[in-house]
Protein backbone atom coordinates (compact mmCIF):
# COMPACT_ATOMS: atom_id res chain seq x y z
CA UNK A 1 0.00 0.00 0.00
CA UNK A 2 1.35 3.42 -0.96
CA UNK A 3 2.80 5.34 1.96
CA UNK A 4 3.09 2.29 4.24
CA UNK A 5 6.58 1.27 5.40
CA UNK A 6 7.04 -2.38 6.37
CA UNK A 7 8.43 -3.13 9.81
CA UNK A 8 11.99 -4.48 9.82
CA UNK A 9 12.44 -7.28 12.38
CA UNK A 10 15.76 -7.41 14.27
CA UNK A 11 17.58 -10.13 16.18
CA UNK A 12 18.66 -8.26 19.31
CA UNK A 13 21.00 -10.89 20.72
CA UNK A 14 21.67 -14.64 20.75
CA UNK A 15 22.43 -16.78 23.80
CA UNK A 16 23.97 -20.24 23.53
CA UNK A 17 24.52 -23.29 25.72
CA UNK A 18 26.08 -26.73 25.45
CA UNK A 19 26.31 -29.56 28.00
CA UNK A 20 29.54 -30.18 29.91
CA UNK A 21 30.33 -33.67 28.62
CA UNK A 22 32.70 -33.77 25.61
CA UNK A 23 32.11 -37.08 23.81
CA UNK A 24 33.91 -36.58 20.49
CA UNK A 25 37.06 -38.57 21.19
CA UNK A 26 35.13 -41.36 22.93
CA UNK A 27 32.89 -41.75 19.87
CA UNK A 28 35.86 -41.99 17.50
CA UNK A 29 37.47 -44.63 19.72
CA UNK A 30 34.19 -46.58 19.81
CA UNK A 31 33.36 -46.31 16.11
CA UNK A 32 36.70 -47.11 14.52
CA UNK A 33 37.00 -50.78 15.71
CA UNK A 34 33.46 -51.46 14.46
CA UNK A 35 34.62 -51.24 10.83
CA UNK A 36 35.83 -54.68 9.73
CA UNK A 37 37.29 -53.75 6.34
CA UNK A 38 40.85 -52.44 6.90
CA UNK A 39 40.62 -50.10 3.91
CA UNK A 40 37.38 -48.59 5.18
CA UNK A 41 38.86 -48.32 8.68
CA UNK A 42 41.75 -46.29 7.24
CA UNK A 43 39.24 -44.12 5.36
CA UNK A 44 37.34 -43.53 8.61
CA UNK A 45 40.58 -42.49 10.31
CA UNK A 46 41.36 -40.07 7.50
CA UNK A 47 37.85 -38.58 7.47
CA UNK A 48 37.77 -38.24 11.28
CA UNK A 49 41.11 -36.44 11.24
CA UNK A 50 39.95 -34.11 8.45
CA UNK A 51 36.49 -33.43 9.91
CA UNK A 52 37.53 -30.14 11.48
CA UNK A 53 35.86 -31.14 14.76
CA UNK A 54 37.69 -31.02 18.09
CA UNK A 55 34.75 -31.21 20.51
CA UNK A 56 31.14 -32.38 20.59
CA UNK A 57 29.06 -32.08 23.74
CA UNK A 58 26.38 -34.42 25.11
CA UNK A 59 23.61 -34.25 27.71
CA UNK A 60 24.32 -37.90 28.48
CA UNK A 61 26.07 -38.22 31.85
CA UNK A 62 29.42 -39.88 32.32
CA UNK A 63 29.16 -43.59 33.05
CA UNK A 64 29.11 -45.02 36.53
CA UNK A 65 32.87 -45.56 36.29
CA UNK A 66 33.46 -42.01 35.06
CA UNK A 67 33.64 -42.97 31.39
CA UNK A 68 31.75 -41.89 28.29
CA UNK A 69 28.21 -43.04 27.33
CA UNK A 70 29.69 -45.90 25.25
CA UNK A 71 31.99 -47.13 28.03
CA UNK A 72 30.96 -49.61 30.75
CA UNK A 73 28.39 -48.00 33.02
CA UNK A 74 27.32 -45.53 30.32
CA UNK A 75 23.91 -45.05 28.70
CA UNK A 76 24.89 -47.03 25.60
CA UNK A 77 26.80 -49.77 27.43
CA UNK A 78 23.96 -52.26 26.92
CA UNK A 79 23.08 -54.63 24.10
CA UNK A 80 20.80 -53.82 22.45
CA UNK A 81 21.08 -50.05 22.93
CA UNK A 82 18.27 -48.30 24.83
CA UNK A 83 14.95 -48.02 23.03
CA UNK A 84 13.32 -44.88 21.71
CA UNK A 85 11.16 -44.55 24.84
CA UNK A 86 14.21 -44.33 27.10
CA UNK A 87 15.83 -41.80 24.78
CA UNK A 88 12.69 -39.66 24.68
CA UNK A 89 12.47 -39.71 28.47
CA UNK A 90 15.96 -38.20 28.56
CA UNK A 91 14.96 -35.66 25.89
CA UNK A 92 11.92 -34.55 27.91
CA UNK A 93 14.15 -33.91 30.93
CA UNK A 94 17.26 -32.48 29.29
CA UNK A 95 15.93 -30.40 26.37
CA UNK A 96 14.09 -27.86 28.58
CA UNK A 97 17.11 -27.54 30.89
CA UNK A 98 19.49 -26.85 28.00
CA UNK A 99 16.99 -24.44 26.42
CA UNK A 100 16.73 -22.48 29.65
CA UNK A 101 20.54 -22.33 29.91
CA UNK A 102 20.62 -20.69 26.47
CA UNK A 103 17.82 -18.31 27.50
CA UNK A 104 19.77 -17.41 30.65
CA UNK A 105 22.74 -16.56 28.43
CA UNK A 106 20.46 -14.48 26.20
CA UNK A 107 19.12 -12.59 29.24
CA UNK A 108 22.67 -11.43 29.99
CA UNK A 109 22.75 -9.76 26.58
CA UNK A 110 19.30 -8.20 26.19
CA UNK A 111 16.10 -7.41 28.09
CA UNK A 112 13.63 -10.30 27.91
CA UNK A 113 10.64 -8.54 29.42
CA UNK A 114 7.36 -8.41 27.56
CA UNK A 115 7.65 -11.65 25.57
CA UNK A 116 4.53 -12.07 23.40
CA UNK A 117 5.45 -15.15 21.32
CA UNK A 118 7.69 -18.22 21.59
CA UNK A 119 8.97 -20.15 18.57
CA UNK A 120 10.84 -23.37 19.38
CA UNK A 121 12.64 -25.58 16.83
CA UNK A 122 13.77 -29.13 17.57
CA UNK A 123 14.07 -32.32 15.52
CA UNK A 124 15.76 -34.69 17.97
CA UNK A 125 12.87 -35.47 20.29
CA UNK A 126 9.18 -35.36 21.07
CA UNK A 127 7.31 -34.68 24.29
CA UNK A 128 3.86 -33.39 25.15
CA UNK A 129 3.26 -30.91 26.71
CA UNK A 130 5.81 -29.56 24.26
CA UNK A 131 9.15 -27.88 24.91
CA UNK A 132 7.45 -24.56 24.12
CA UNK A 133 4.93 -25.03 26.93
CA UNK A 134 7.57 -26.24 29.38
CA UNK A 135 9.77 -23.22 28.64
CA UNK A 136 6.87 -20.79 29.00
CA UNK A 137 5.84 -22.30 32.34
CA UNK A 138 9.37 -22.35 33.76
CA UNK A 139 9.97 -18.75 32.67
CA UNK A 140 6.72 -17.71 34.35
CA UNK A 141 5.32 -16.24 31.14
CA UNK A 142 1.68 -15.22 30.87
CA UNK A 143 -0.66 -17.98 29.67
CA UNK A 144 -1.69 -15.91 26.64
CA UNK A 145 1.83 -15.90 25.14
CA UNK A 146 1.45 -17.43 21.67
CA UNK A 147 3.53 -20.51 20.93
CA UNK A 148 4.80 -22.28 17.82
CA UNK A 149 6.75 -25.55 17.72
CA UNK A 150 8.83 -26.20 14.58
CA UNK A 151 9.44 -29.94 14.58
CA UNK A 152 11.54 -32.38 12.59
CA UNK A 153 12.72 -29.94 9.90
CA UNK A 154 16.37 -30.71 10.61
CA UNK A 155 19.39 -28.44 10.26
CA UNK A 156 17.64 -25.55 8.50
CA UNK A 157 14.94 -25.27 11.19
CA UNK A 158 16.69 -22.23 12.70
CA UNK A 159 15.87 -20.41 9.49
CA UNK A 160 12.23 -21.53 9.71
CA UNK A 161 12.05 -20.41 13.35
CA UNK A 162 13.63 -17.00 12.73
CA UNK A 163 11.58 -16.57 9.56
CA UNK A 164 8.42 -17.23 11.59
CA UNK A 165 9.52 -14.57 14.09
CA UNK A 166 10.20 -12.26 11.14
CA UNK A 167 6.63 -12.65 9.85
CA UNK A 168 5.14 -12.28 13.35
CA UNK A 169 6.95 -8.98 13.90
CA UNK A 170 6.04 -7.69 10.45
CA UNK A 171 2.38 -8.37 11.21
CA UNK A 172 2.54 -6.99 14.77
CA UNK A 173 5.14 -4.28 15.36
CA UNK A 174 4.70 -4.63 19.14
CA UNK A 175 5.60 -8.34 19.16
CA UNK A 176 8.61 -9.58 21.11
CA UNK A 177 9.43 -13.09 19.97
CA UNK A 178 11.62 -15.55 21.87
CA UNK A 179 13.17 -18.03 19.43
CA UNK A 180 14.77 -21.23 20.76
CA UNK A 181 16.57 -24.04 18.93
CA UNK A 182 17.45 -27.10 21.00
CA UNK A 183 18.90 -30.37 19.71
CA UNK A 184 20.06 -33.50 21.54
CA UNK A 185 21.56 -35.45 18.67
CA UNK A 186 23.66 -37.71 20.91
CA UNK A 187 20.48 -39.42 22.11
CA UNK A 188 20.41 -41.24 18.78
CA UNK A 189 23.59 -43.31 18.60
CA UNK A 190 23.06 -46.31 16.33
CA UNK A 191 24.86 -49.66 16.56
CA UNK A 192 26.13 -49.31 13.00
CA UNK A 193 29.15 -51.04 11.50
CA UNK A 194 29.05 -49.45 8.04
CA UNK A 195 31.28 -46.45 7.41
CA UNK A 196 28.63 -44.04 6.05
CA UNK A 197 26.36 -43.94 9.13
CA UNK A 198 29.38 -43.86 11.44
CA UNK A 199 30.75 -40.84 9.57
CA UNK A 200 27.31 -39.21 9.78
CA UNK A 201 27.17 -39.72 13.56
CA UNK A 202 30.72 -38.37 13.82
CA UNK A 203 29.37 -34.90 12.98
CA UNK A 204 26.63 -34.41 15.57
CA UNK A 205 26.53 -32.96 19.07
CA UNK A 206 24.05 -31.34 21.47
CA UNK A 207 23.37 -27.63 21.89
CA UNK A 208 20.76 -24.92 22.32
CA UNK A 209 20.49 -21.30 21.25
CA UNK A 210 17.96 -18.55 22.00
CA UNK A 211 17.29 -15.21 20.33
CA UNK A 212 14.99 -12.24 20.84
CA UNK A 213 13.35 -10.78 17.72
CA UNK A 214 11.40 -7.52 17.66
CA UNK A 215 10.97 -4.34 15.61
CA UNK A 216 13.31 -2.27 17.80
CA UNK A 217 16.22 -1.22 15.54
CA UNK A 218 19.27 -2.77 17.14
CA UNK A 219 21.23 -5.96 16.61
CA UNK A 220 20.91 -7.66 13.23
CA UNK A 221 18.09 -6.75 10.83
CA UNK A 222 16.46 -9.75 9.09
CA UNK A 223 15.80 -9.28 5.36
CA UNK A 224 14.96 -11.30 2.22
CA UNK A 225 13.98 -14.76 3.48
CA UNK A 226 14.46 -17.39 0.77
CA UNK A 227 13.90 -21.12 0.41
CA UNK A 228 14.42 -23.73 -2.27
CA UNK A 229 14.31 -27.51 -2.56
CA UNK A 230 16.87 -29.16 -4.81
CA UNK A 231 15.36 -31.47 -7.42
CA UNK A 232 15.79 -35.26 -7.09
CA UNK A 233 17.52 -35.04 -3.71
CA UNK A 234 14.87 -36.20 -1.22
CA UNK A 235 16.78 -39.30 -0.12
CA UNK A 236 20.14 -37.64 0.49
CA UNK A 237 19.37 -36.47 4.04
CA UNK A 238 16.87 -38.45 6.07
CA UNK A 239 15.84 -39.17 9.68
CA UNK A 240 14.19 -42.58 10.19
CA UNK A 241 12.33 -43.11 13.47
CA UNK A 242 13.19 -46.60 14.71
CA UNK A 243 12.68 -48.63 17.87
CA UNK A 244 16.27 -47.64 18.81
CA UNK A 245 16.13 -43.90 18.35
CA UNK A 246 16.27 -41.77 15.19
CA UNK A 247 18.61 -43.11 12.52
CA UNK A 248 20.35 -40.40 10.49
CA UNK A 249 21.05 -41.03 6.81
CA UNK A 250 23.50 -38.47 5.42
CA UNK A 251 24.65 -39.35 1.92
CA UNK A 252 28.20 -38.68 0.83
CA UNK A 253 26.65 -37.08 -2.25
CA UNK A 254 25.34 -34.08 -0.26
CA UNK A 255 28.35 -31.75 -0.64
CA UNK A 256 28.55 -32.32 -4.37
CA UNK A 257 24.83 -31.82 -4.79
CA UNK A 258 25.00 -28.54 -2.86
CA UNK A 259 27.97 -27.35 -4.89
CA UNK A 260 26.19 -28.12 -8.16
CA UNK A 261 23.07 -26.25 -7.06
CA UNK A 262 25.00 -23.19 -5.87
CA UNK A 263 26.85 -23.05 -9.20
CA UNK A 264 23.54 -21.99 -10.79
CA UNK A 265 23.80 -18.20 -11.17
CA UNK A 266 20.06 -17.78 -10.60
CA UNK A 267 20.19 -19.50 -7.20
CA UNK A 268 23.38 -17.67 -6.24
CA UNK A 269 21.67 -14.36 -7.04
CA UNK A 270 18.64 -15.35 -4.96
CA UNK A 271 20.91 -16.10 -2.02
CA UNK A 272 23.02 -12.94 -2.24
CA UNK A 273 20.31 -10.59 -3.45
CA UNK A 274 22.68 -9.66 -6.27
CA UNK A 275 24.82 -7.65 -3.84
CA UNK A 276 28.35 -8.06 -2.47
CA UNK A 277 28.23 -10.03 0.79
CA UNK A 278 30.52 -9.07 3.67
CA UNK A 279 29.36 -11.66 6.24
CA UNK A 280 28.41 -15.31 5.83
CA UNK A 281 26.60 -17.38 8.47
CA UNK A 282 26.54 -20.84 6.91
CA UNK A 283 25.26 -23.83 8.85
CA UNK A 284 28.30 -25.84 9.93
CA UNK A 285 26.94 -29.15 8.70
CA UNK A 286 30.42 -30.56 8.14
CA UNK A 287 33.77 -29.58 6.68
CA UNK A 288 32.93 -30.92 3.23
CA UNK A 289 29.66 -28.94 3.14
CA UNK A 290 31.46 -25.72 4.08
CA UNK A 291 34.10 -26.48 1.44
CA UNK A 292 31.34 -27.01 -1.14
CA UNK A 293 29.69 -23.65 -0.34
CA UNK A 294 33.02 -21.84 -0.35
CA UNK A 295 34.07 -23.33 -3.68
CA UNK A 296 30.75 -23.00 -5.50
CA UNK A 297 30.28 -19.35 -4.51
CA UNK A 298 33.98 -18.49 -5.01
CA UNK A 299 34.34 -17.17 -1.47
CA UNK A 300 37.65 -16.09 0.05
CA UNK A 301 39.27 -18.53 2.47
CA UNK A 302 38.25 -16.46 5.50
CA UNK A 303 34.57 -16.04 4.54
CA UNK A 304 33.36 -19.04 6.54
CA UNK A 305 35.73 -18.63 9.48
CA UNK A 306 32.87 -18.34 12.01
CA UNK A 307 31.18 -21.47 10.66
CA UNK A 308 34.41 -23.45 10.80
CA UNK A 309 35.07 -22.27 14.36
CA UNK A 310 31.62 -23.42 15.48
CA UNK A 311 32.17 -26.80 13.78
CA UNK A 312 35.50 -27.20 15.56
CA UNK A 313 34.17 -26.28 19.00
CA UNK A 314 30.76 -28.00 18.93
CA UNK A 315 30.26 -30.14 15.81
CA UNK A 316 26.93 -30.08 13.99
CA UNK A 317 24.15 -29.29 16.50
CA UNK A 318 21.43 -29.49 13.83
CA UNK A 319 19.10 -26.47 14.02
CA UNK A 320 21.03 -24.74 16.83
CA UNK A 321 24.23 -24.54 14.77
CA UNK A 322 23.29 -21.58 12.56
CA UNK A 323 22.36 -19.54 15.64
CA UNK A 324 25.81 -20.22 17.11
CA UNK A 325 27.38 -18.89 13.90
CA UNK A 326 25.17 -15.79 13.87
CA UNK A 327 26.07 -15.12 17.51
CA UNK A 328 29.71 -14.71 16.46
CA UNK A 329 28.81 -11.92 14.02
CA UNK A 330 27.25 -9.48 16.50
CA UNK A 331 30.55 -7.81 17.33
CA UNK A 332 31.34 -6.68 13.78
CA UNK A 333 29.55 -4.30 11.40
CA UNK A 334 27.66 -6.08 8.62
CA UNK A 335 26.46 -4.20 5.54
CA UNK A 336 25.05 -7.21 3.69
CA UNK A 337 25.13 -10.67 5.25
CA UNK A 338 23.67 -14.04 4.29
CA UNK A 339 22.49 -16.82 6.62
CA UNK A 340 22.25 -20.17 4.84
CA UNK A 341 21.42 -23.69 6.01
CA UNK A 342 20.70 -27.07 4.44
CA UNK A 343 18.60 -30.02 5.54
CA UNK A 344 16.22 -32.83 4.59
CA UNK A 345 14.58 -32.37 1.24
CA UNK A 346 17.38 -31.58 0.16
CA UNK A 347 16.42 -27.99 1.01
CA UNK A 348 18.41 -24.77 1.22
CA UNK A 349 16.91 -21.98 3.30
CA UNK A 350 18.15 -18.65 4.58
CA UNK A 351 17.80 -14.89 4.79
CA UNK A 352 19.76 -11.70 4.40
CA UNK A 353 20.86 -9.71 7.43
CA UNK A 354 22.70 -6.51 8.26
CA UNK A 355 23.73 -4.53 11.30
CA UNK A 356 21.05 -2.15 12.57
CA UNK A 357 21.39 1.53 11.76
Amino acid sequence: MEGVTATTPHIHAIGTAVPSHDIHRAFVDWARPRIADPREAKLFDRMANRAGIAHRWSVLPVGSDGGSPVDPGGFYAVDPHPGTGDRMALYAAAAPDLSLAAIDDLAKRTDLSGITHIVVASCTGFTAPGIDQIIARRLGLAPDVERLLVGFMGCYAAVAALRSAYHIVRSDAAARVLVVCVELSTLHLQAATAIEPLLAMLQFGDGAAAALVSAAPHGLAIERPFATTLAESADLIRWDITDRGFAMHLSGEVPGRIAAALADPALATTITGGMPVDAWAVHAGGRSILDAVEGALHLPATALAESRAVLADYGNMSSATLMFVLARLFDRPVASGVALAFGPGLAAEGFGFRSAG
